[in-house]
């Protein structure tokens, strides 16, 4: 597929499928932010702020828990004139959005949201709702950061992703099927790579030929390696797109020695998408600051240490999540980028980097497979997988009201599919899982010697 298919598809296929077909407003959105991008940080401070302001007044007028919560604060909308204000309202945890997942939707717009849930990448998976005007603003926000990489809309991209969980129907997978052909991708599941069948990916990679490719970090970083250590020579993409975990430098190096193209980082989570990505400079990652608003909690005043991530999205008028704990880390940058957007940087995410899990047959399965699997079980509150032998994983679960007997015996299905016969998974009830000394749950960890 060439040129002449992306500038198609950009022109015609996509406007008509989007803005025609599903009557979406993703493109207007998209050519907003793409202008937005370059205003000065002041005016994207004045922006975010502007924005801001509307979102609080609207919870104050629609969403009942902050409501109530802010009154007995003795708090209004009205009183909070500034982002210090603002940084003095009460946090927003998991537990919260589970005790109060009705009182924190929008009265006006509860019958109409969309719904998902978190892959539980920090051991709590949690169930949230969405507007369709924000769910279309995420789209544009997630097309404008990997512009910064050289991906558009068409381009020939090839995803080394996590596939589908379960059994999914022959209607969905031709569909699925469709879909990746006329946005010219192809997905590879990253859950069946092992030691054994490396080439098999380098070999669908040559074949695809793609100009960009999206992948988890863990699993390409594994592939990468190999073919450094085999001396395999692969096709050559424009630019490599990294995802679901930080992109440490070490790795970069690893992934541009094996693939010969610059790889860039990004950051993002289900509940809001993208939050930060690499431009062609890769001084930090730019913060969507036009769409959302992004505090770093220090332990104290004057730290060095990283601040864990509090979230605002800043369209999600239907269950808006207000300053949202999502448990990462993350270190900003006191530096302006060289491309001059105006947008703040991140100078690294410290958070969310998964214990890879092995198995005696070389099977490697990336960190990601547990919650993105455990995301869908009904009645999982928190989990951590610990492996301490090659040939046992432990799955620690705090369970909910919902979980039963059928939840255990889908897990033990599905982990079933990808680890094989040789390795067995125990599973044990607990009520509670012991953080980390920095204060983050390590959802898995691996005890094995490398």
């Amino acid at each position: 597929m060439s040129g002449w298919y992306e500038t198609a598809f950009q022109r015609v296929l996509y406007p008509a499928y989007e803005s025609g077909l599903r009557r979406r407003h993703t493109l207007s959105y998209l050519a907003d932010y793409q202008h937005d991008q370059w205003l000065s940080p002041e005016r994207i401070a004045a922006l975010q702020w502007q924005r801001l302001k509307r979102l609080l007044e609207h919870c104050e007028r629609e969403v009942p828990f902050y409501r109530h919560r802010w009154r007995e604060l003795g708090v209004t909308a009205a009183d909070i004139r500034s982002l210090d204000d603002y940084a003095r309202l009460p946090l927003l945890t998991k537990a919260d959005i589970r005790q109060n997942f009705e009182a924190l939707k929008a009265e006006s717009l509860r019958d109409r949201l969309l719904y998902k849930a978190t892959g539980g990448s920090t051991g709590e998976p949690v169930r949230f709702g969405y507007t369709r005007e924000s769910n279309d603003r995420r789209t544009a926000v997630m097309w404008r950061g990997y512009e910064w990489a050289g991906s558009r809309m068409g381009r020939r991209t090839l995803y080394l992703w996590g596939g589908a969980v379960g059994e999914p129907t022959r209607a969905h997978q031709f569909k699925e099927r469709v879909f990746n052909a006329a946005f010219a991708r192809r997905v590879l599941n990253s859950f069946h790579m092992t030691d054994t069948n490396m080439a098999e990916y380098a070999d669908a990679i040559d074949r695809y030929r793609p100009e960009i490719i999206v992948a988890y970090v863990g699993p390409l970083v594994r592939l990468a390696q190999w073919l450094i250590d085999s001396g395999r020579k692969i096709h050559r993409p424009r630019a490599i797109i990294g995802g679901a975990e930080a992109l440490h430098e070490f790795q970069r190096r690893i992934v541009e020695e094996a693939f010969g193209c610059p790889a860039y980082n990004t950051y993002g989570c289900r509940e809001v998408m993208l939050i930060a990505a690499e431009c062609e400079h890769r001084q930090g990652l730019h913060i969507n600051a036009d769409h959302l608003v992004v505090e770093l909690l220090k332990p104290d005043a004057g730290s060095t240490l990283p601040g864990e991530v509090v979230l605002t999205d800043l369209f999600n008028y239907g269950m808006p999540l207000l300053r949202y704990l999502n448990g990462d880390m993350a270190t900003a940058a006191s530096h302006h980028c060289d491309c001059g957007r105006g947008l703040p940087l991140l100078e690294r995410v410290d958070g969310r980097v998964l214990d890879a899990i092995r198995t005696p047959d070389g099977h490697y399965l990336p960190g990601e497979f547990f919650p993105h699997m455990l995301k869908d079980v009904a009645g999982v509150e928190r989990f951590q997988l610990v492996q301490r032998r090659l040939e046992r994983l432990d799955l620690s679960i705090v369970r909910g009201s919902a979980f039963n007997d059928d939840s255990l015996a889908y897990i033990h299905r599905e982990a079933g599919k990808v680890l094989g016969g040789r390795v067995e998974l125990h599973c044990h009830f607990v009520d509670d899982i012991p953080l980390t000394p920095s204060g983050k749950l390590r959802v898995t960890v691996s005890e094995l010697s490398s």
